[in-house]
């Protein structure tokens, strides 16, 4: 029996729609970077609709962006936010975003991360989340978002993570509203 061998890769969309060496100095630029890659993913078919991004956050340098994968390889743990962890640990060569003397990451995030992706923003090392369209709005496309309570955000708090919630939620809802035009696959309903 030959053992499964797993290489994620970002769909070939991301070369031109990814500015890898401008700085992301705003919220909103690096908001609706994380809400282009989810757009870009409804639009061509790789993915759901959830897009995310991770920057250092003094300097606004983009470290990795992330897109929901989970039906282009067959992956429940693809979600965009994970994809986001994986490729900026991977850039990084470090199993953190914490690095005792490097710089803090965020994590910006076209909705609010489901139970998986909440946990692990914890241990992702990110200093900071900030999301876009909310549980709600993801529930209406019949997406379960797992158990994700106000103690599991006051948790995150607690451990030092800013949460910011709704941030250009309408833009970010924009996208979920395409992809249920589009019929798009719900793989976790």
């Amino acid at each position: 029996m030959q053992l499964p061998v797993l290489h994620i890769e970002y769909p070939a969309w991301v070369a031109s729609h990814v500015d890898w060496d401008r700085p992301y100095r705003t919220d909103e630029d690096r908001m609706r970077l994380a809400i282009e890659m989810s757009r870009q993913n409804v639009v061509t078919g790789t993915g759901g609709p959830f897009g995310a991004a991770i920057f250092e956050r003094a300097s606004g340098k983009l470290v990795s962006v992330g897109m929901n994968s989970v039906v282009r390889y067959n992956n429940s743990t693809l979600h965009g936010e994970m994809m986001a962890f994986m490729m900026a640990q991977a850039r990084l060569g470090s199993f953190t975003l914490r690095a005792k003397d490097g710089p803090e990451h965020e994590l910006f995030t076209s909705c609010d991360p489901c139970a998986m992706c909440l946990g692990a923003t914890l241990w992702s090392g990110v200093t900071r989340a900030v999301c876009g369209a909310d549980r709600e709005d993801a529930f209406r496309l019949h997406f379960e978002e797992g158990p994700v309570f106000p103690e599991s955000l006051q948790y995150l708090r607690k451990r030092g993570i800013e949460i910011v919630a709704g941030f250009l939620r309408e833009e970010a809802n924009a996208v979920l509203e395409l992809y249920r035009q589009n019929k798009g696959v719900i793989y976790n309903g």
